[in-house]
């Protein structure tokens, strides 16, 4: 730490940093804003904050509040000290069932609050599609809404009081007394006084231009300090996005679940018709209206494949309407007769919870999805979620798709019909000279729609940075002199988070991506979706933050570090902000960097943002990159020779299996040997077989259809019972395997350690071998997960040409090839329960769906664990990652083994070398097996030759 870090330690702060990469990671939040910070401060207590902000008072540095950093808006980002209340400040303190209300400390994730509540049957109402990660204190600060407000509000209707800290340390409490009353306190101070003079100094400005419809969020909701509403403070701090005191503690309400939900999904022509018809489907009081047209849609099924979307009724735009009531009789009625009552072009009522859920997940992932536009270029926030009244919602649309238009811009909208309130982002031509001046133009136009509608610049996430500036074009003078002046009380220095709401700073500042990137020569990658540009690939993190979210639940693998580690900097959005400072024109941050080092060393390049990031953000090819940029043609580290080369060094160990083994049973032998490849010497090296797979292979035998079987080189050299047992089951599917002519390697050790033109030549090599047989049709079955993903995906971006796209084309599962193929049945495993470690290439790349409905209609019970097993090829056995790896697999694999122990019908899967690897050595009673071995075993057949 610096002498500023150590100051504010000495001020009573505990947890502080000013480490070059955090403060990279902690310059942007969901915005388009970059901002870095000059500390960040992890309270853990209340004096702790206090201690934080007076040794900001004393340093002359701003205080911005922090939750999860998914504001859109530029909320949350700051020049001075950011305080992020998401590692320690994160717990629910009481829940109160009889009171129906909840005791929080601000970072606490929502989702967390709902697991506390649900037991006695309860929820916090606000539900914003980032509940998975965003913070009751961040939701406090912007006054979040989410799909359900048109049942249980916004979040400043859910809130019964907050204790909190001025600007000079003095503490703030609201609230409500036992009458109803709006009830506040500021001991030692004259703070209320001072509010009441100001308000009263003005109250028409303050009865007419705020709070005008149900989503007008931008500004200060001052309308709530009225007499007639009885100076209602607690109202009023939420939304005022941490610039008039600094939340530590809430009581929130809570509400009772619904007891029936019914979903019904209305299609229409257009997204404008859809906006017309919602006044007509408020009438049926429904608890969620969201919108949503095929741009999005399209989206998901071209890159999750045509399945990842239920049946949609006909139309070009969807209408997702959700009632809700006690009485399922009453719920189902009111569906039918709003699903009968012609408001679009189709209609579906939809039974099944489980498609609801998918449904509902499209929209919740919407944020992210529309982080690339229709025309394939990067979509920004900045114009994120203004709101009109309901009813003029089908003029805005219509006139803002002509707004689209005369600006060339492009957008996947979508939105909270219900409350009049459009999600969008845009493909502004930030890389153009002239891009700040086209945003800035775009969002005049847009600010005056809006307000001639009479709607708000903002309808749930404040206007931060980005609508800030644009408020003369909402509100009077009066209005935003009465803003200043309620500012002024509060904090009278300008010390909390400046440049929000008033003296604001311009929507063009501060840009994170602009004309003056750096270009970036010499990629070894191709970036086919990016335009070759490493630029744009990094900038498709937006920051929704879903990297943060835990797991366990959804199935997805995203993010393992951070969930081992808590650290902002080990998620994938912390990571690609730093990437983001390698090409800002600004920035002194180079591929070589310390700090880029430093994020990416516990990066386990799973993939996992790959395919769970809605951005597509792909921090193990991101991570390659880098290590290919800083040691091409320079010395590497030991591990890149050792188990980056592994398939050269196995090459050699298979010559004389016996001898290698033994000599790595030796103990001070196998940790110098260890010690000196840069391995962590804990770890036990996998047994090299005694007999290859490729010694043993007999060879096709012209009976059945042909098909190449891709043999990698660890399971060549050290499991080759998998392959013989895939040889088993191709043949009595009724196919005739065959490998290639010698042993030809994809590859991974090289492109995970970046070596990527090592890698590059190892591939073509593959290409060779394998163009024949694939352009004619014959399939490529691979064997390891990680390798058949290379083939799917690294290889045309490190090979690009005709040649590899074909290979990549006829590359193929063993589930997949099985699933398609005429006449086969899977052998039954009924009375079998699957475990499965779904290996992360394979869950990021190929999806593991077609796995699992194998294994389920073959009649096994299948439990698919989410996460990352922490080997993660070679990442789980460098040194230094150990205690990471091991946490990564504590996350959900070793605690679903060892839960199953015991269970005589339980089989573990895991078709991924890494993952049988690590459960070898921290769970050897598992006994993992690959899918192709499972598969043997149940149609009785043994492998050509014991090992």
């Amino acid at each position: 730490m610096s002498g500023l870090a150590l100051e504010i330690q000495r001020h009573g702060a505990g947890d502080v940093s000013d480490d070059a990469a955090v403060l990279a990671a902690y310059s942007s939040d969901a915005s388009l804003y970059r901002v870095p910070p000059a500390a960040v401060v992890f309270p853990r207590s209340v004096d702790e904050v206090a201690a934080t902000l007076g040794a900001a008072r004393e340093l002359g540095l701003s205080v911005t509040a922090r939750g999860a950093g998914t504001s859109v808006a530029g909320n949350a980002i700051g020049r001075g000290v950011i305080v992020d209340f998401s590692r320690h400040m994160d717990r629910v303190l009481s829940v109160d069932p009889e009171a129906e209300s909840a005791v929080v400390q601000p970072g606490v994730v929502q989702a967390v609050l709902q697991q506390a509540a649900a037991p006695y049957g309860l929820r916090f109402g606000p539900d914003p599609s980032t509940s998975t990660r965003c913070t009751i204190g961040g939701m406090i600060g912007n006054d979040a809404c989410g799909a359900r407000s048109l049942a249980y509000g916004r979040t400043s209707h859910n809130v019964r009081g907050v204790r909190a800290l001025l600007a000079d340390g003095s503490p703030l409490t609201t609230g409500y007394g036992a009458d109803g009353r709006p009830v506040a306190e500021a001991p030692g101070s004259d703070l209320l006084d001072r509010l009441r003079a100001v308000v009263a100094g003005d109250l028409a400005t303050a009865r007419t231009e705020f709070g005008t419809f149900g989503r007008h969020v931008s500004g200060m909701a001052l309308e709530h300090l009225v007499p007639e509403r009885g100076f209602d403070l607690t109202r009023t701090l939420v939304g005022s996005e941490g610039t008039l005191a600094v939340l530590t503690e809430a009581t929130v309400r809570l509400v009772r679940a619904p007891e029936v939900a019914v979903m019904v999904v209305l299609g229409f022509p257009d997204f404008p018709t859809a906006g017309f018809a919602t006044p007509e489907v408020l009438a049926f009081e429904p608890s969620a209206c969201e919108g949503l047209d095929r741009r999005i849609v399209d989206v998901i099924r071209e890159r999750r494949g045509p399945s990842a979307v239920p049946d949609l009724p006909a139309g070009d735009a969807w209408m997702f309407v959700e009632l809700s009531g006690a009485d399922p009789d009453d719920v189902r009625r009111r569906a039918e007769l709003l699903a009968g009552a012609g408001l679009g072009v189709s209609a579906l009522v939809v039974d099944d919870p489980g498609t609801a859920d998918r449904l509902w997940k499209i929209r919740a992932d919407g944020a992210g999805l529309a982080g690339r536009a229709p025309s394939g270029r990067p979509a920004w926030a900045g114009w994120e979620d203004a709101a009109v009244p309901p009813d003029r919602l089908g003029t805005y649309l219509t006139s803002f798709e002509e707004l689209l238009a005369a600006h060339e811009l492009t957008a996947m909208p979508f939105g909270h019909f219900g409350e009049g309130c459009l999600h969008v982002r845009m493909d502004f031509p930030f890389d153009r000279p002239d891009g700040p001046e086209a945003f800035r133009a775009f969002l005049t136009d847009a600010a005056d729609l809006v307000t001639s509608l009479g709607g708000s610049l903002s309808g749930e996430h404040g206007d931060g940075r980005a609508r800030s500036d644009l408020l003369p074009r909402m509100y009077s003078p009066a209005a935003l002199s009465l803003m200043a002046a309620v500012k002024d009380v509060f904090d009278p220095a300008g010390l909390l988070n400046p440049g929000i709401l008033v003296e604001p700073a311009s929507s063009t500042a501060d840009l994170r991506y602009s004309s003056t990137a750096r270009l970036t020569k010499g990629l070894a990658l191709a970036y086919s979706s990016d335009g070759g540009d490493f630029g744009q690939a990094v900038h498709r993190c937006t920051g929704v933050g879903k990297c943060r979210a835990d797991n366990s639940g959804s199935g997805g693998v995203m993010c393992p570090s951070y969930q081992a580690t808590k650290e902002e900097i080990h998620s994938t959005r912390g990571r690609a902000r730093l990437l983001q400072e390698i090409v800002n024109g600004t920035s002194t941050t180079t591929w070589s960097s310390p700090e880029v080092h430093e994020a990416l060393d516990l990066c386990l390049s799973c993939k996992g943002c790959a395919s769970d990031c809605p951005t597509g953000t792909d921090m193990a090819s991101y991570k390659a990159e880098v290590l290919h940029q800083t040691y091409r043609r320079k010395l590497r580290p030991r591990s890149h020779y050792s188990v980056g080369w592994l398939p050269r060094w196995a090459r050699l160990g298979s010559a004389m299996p016996g001898f290698a083994n033994r000599t790595m049973d030796v103990g001070p032998l196998r940790k110098m040997a260890l010690k000196a490849a840069g391995v962590d010497t804990r770890r036990r090296m996998p047994a090299f077989a005694r007999r290859t797979f490729r010694r043993s292979f007999t060879g096709a035998v012209g009976t059945g259809t042909p098909v190449v079987l891709f043999v990698d080189s660890f399971t060549n050299h050290f499991a080759p019972q998998v392959a013989d047992a895939a040889v088993a089951v191709l043949r009595s599917a009724g196919y005739d395997p065959r490998i290639t002519r010698q042993q030809e390697c994809c590859g991974l050790p090289w492109i995970s350690t970046g070596q990527l033109d090592g890698a590059a030549r190892r591939l073509r090599g593959m290409v060779d071998a394998l163009a024949g047989d694939a352009r004619a049709g014959v399939p490529i079955v691979g064997v390891e997960p990680s390798c058949t993903a290379v083939l799917r995906h690294e290889l045309r971006e490190l090979v690009p040409g005709p040649d590899a796209a074909a290979v990549a084309e006829a590359t193929t599962t063993l589930a997949e090839l099985l699933s398609r193929t005429p006449g086969w049945t899977p052998p039954s495993l009924a009375g079998v329960r699957v475990v499965a470690q779904p290996h992360c290439h394979h869950h990021a790349v190929m999806g593991w769906r077609t796995d699992q409905a194998l294994l389920e209609q073959a009649g096994a019970t299948v439990e698919a664990l989410a996460g990352c097993c922490g080997m993660a090829g070679n990442f789980g056995v460098e040194q230094g990652h150990y205690e990471v790896s091991l946490a990564v697999a504590e996350q959900n694999l070793l605690p679903a083994v060892r839960a199953s122990a015991g269970d005589d019908s339980r089989v573990v899967l895991a078709d991924g070398f890494s993952c049988r690897t690590q459960l070898d050595e921290l769970a050897p009673d598992a006994r993992p097996l690959h899918l192709a071995e499972l598969l043997a075993r149940a149609v009785s057949v043994q492998p050509a030759t014991p090992r």
